[in-house]
Formats: structure tokens, sequence, C-alpha cells
């Protein structure tokens, strides 16, 4: 039997841009994505800590070191510049892969960088 678990998290992440003139999804900072190990074209819950949305898109890979957490499309009308977001992924394992699978979570500061 398949169980969905936490793949990975972005915690705290700061919103940089909402754009509203795109296609849709969530721009990513390369770096954050190669930190938690979350692929482009992944579907993405995002938690918005300060008005309460939870939604789900896909990810787009943003410039590596720019800090960039941009929402786009309608996603956009659900967040505002520097509201604070949870990104989530999840994965179906297996009983096996169960016991032994750890998340991949990134803590990151004001401007979106790792915190080692």
């Amino acid at each position: 039997m398949l169980n969905e678990f936490l793949y990975a998290k972005i915690h705290r992440a700061t919103v940089t841009e909402a754009n509203l003139d795109y296609v849709g999804s969530i721009t990513i900072d390369k770096a954050l994505l190669k930190a938690t190990n979350i692929k482009v074209n992944q579907k993405v819950e995002i938690l918005d800590i300060n008005n309460g949305e939870r939604f789900s898109t896909y990810v787009i890979e943003g410039e590596e070191n720019s800090g960039i957490i941009c929402l786009n499309g309608a996603a956009a009308r659900k967040v505002q510049v520097k509201d604070k977001v949870i990104i989530v992924a999840y994965a179906l394992l297996d009983e096996k892969e169960q016991q032994t699978f750890t998340p991949k979570i990134a803590h990151v500061d004001e401007n979106n960088r790792l915190i080692k």
C-alpha cells in the first residue's frame, strides 16, 4: 500500500513577487530547489502564514541565489509580497520506504537564503 508523506518543505519563505499576468505556478530560487530536491513542474502546496490560504500549483525554476519566491497567474491573488509561506511537496511511499525516508527541510532567512 502507498501512503502520502511529506517529501520536502521550504519553511517560512518570503514572497518576493506576485505576477498576475503569467500563465501560472510558483517560481522558486534554484538553490532552494536543490536543497529540498523539489523538481521543476512538481506539484507543491503553498501555505500562506499571513492569511491562512492553502493552495496547489507547480514549480518553475528561478535564478540560483536570487531569493525569488514569485506566485504567478491566479495564485498571485492569494498572496501579498512579503507574506511568509511554507512550500510543501508530498510523495507516495510504500511501507518499506516509509521506514527509512527522511524529508528534506530548508529553513530560510528573510531574504530566502538557506539557514545552515
